[in-house]
């Protein structure tokens, strides 16, 4: 119970610390092109997805409340939303009620990975400092953010997805394999090993993240540009807070225990 509780309390102050700053982040940097965005689709009519939409923390998928949940899209491919003639039912008002639903969603998503991150650094040993919490939160990044990403961009409201649950699992499976990857290639000092991990980071790629019937869209080529760009590397600053915040907090209150387990006495 000791641990659990150790883990939790990092995972929340790293969690609220990240999701905060990725909140502002997209205040300026990813909300905007998503209004923009949502200009051209209703000038077009809408376009209705019969599959997926795009998302929702990252590592993720927010609450379709608030604009800058697509932000975290390359964190998990969300729900499909409903077409623009139908009744949506409650969305907060834009503006600071927008903003602070933005903040709420990014503080449990920061949360959530702040958990994984936590959790899974414990067993290499932990994040002793700031300066390996960079190194973890672009080991993050690279996990939940860039190589889902390679296949399956961030979207814009009114561009075509595919089939929500194809995609659904070609992230999952993505994750899955470069963390796996990225670990034997940090931690099993071994050639074949290294190999392996690889072969796995690439093999998603291989096979191809499930694509749309149609590329039609009525969003320009350079605003799509816009937000991929501005989703990746505001999800790299997420991650490096992140990392660097675990590794703070998690000095500050251990002192020179070698595990949590043995910490917060």
């Amino acid at each position: 119970m000791n641990l659990f509780r150790n883990v939790v309390f990092i995972a929340a102050i790293a969690g609220l610390v990240a999701g905060v700053v990725l909140a502002c982040m997209q205040a300026y940097a990813t909300v905007p092109l998503i209004l923009k965005a949502e200009v051209y689709e209703q000038a077009g009519g809408g376009h209705h997805h019969d599959h997926a939409a795009p998302a929702a923390t990252d590592t993720n998928a927010m609450s379709t409340a608030a604009p800058a949940a697509n932000a975290m899209s390359s964190a998990a491919p969300a729900q499909a939303a409903a077409p623009a003639a139908q009744d949506e039912g409650w969305a907060p008002a834009d503006g600071f009620e927008r903003f602070a639903f933005s903040v709420l969603a990014n503080i449990v998503t920061g949360i959530g990975f702040a958990l994984i991150l936590v959790a899974v650094s414990e067993f290499a040993g932990g994040i002793g400092n700031w300066r390996q919490g960079v190194f973890w939160g672009l080991a993050g990044f690279a996990v939940f953010t860039l190589a889902p990403g390679l296949g399956l961009p961030p979207e814009l409201p009114a561009m075509p997805a595919a089939d929500l649950t194809q995609r659904q699992i070609w992230w999952w499976a993505t994750v899955a394999a470069t963390a796996a990857g990225l670990g034997l290639i940090a931690f099993r000092k071994s050639l074949p090993l290294a190999i392996l991990g690889v072969a796995l980071i690439v093999a998603p790629h291989v096979v191809g993240a499930p694509q749309p019937e149609s590329f039609e869209t009525a969003i320009p080529e350079g605003l799509h540009h816009q937000f991929v760009v501005a989703v990746t590397l505001t999800n790299l600053v997420f991650w490096l807070v992140l990392g660097v915040v675990v590794g703070v907090v998690r000095g500050r209150f251990t002192g020179t225990a070698t595990s949590l387990r043995d910490s917060f006495a």
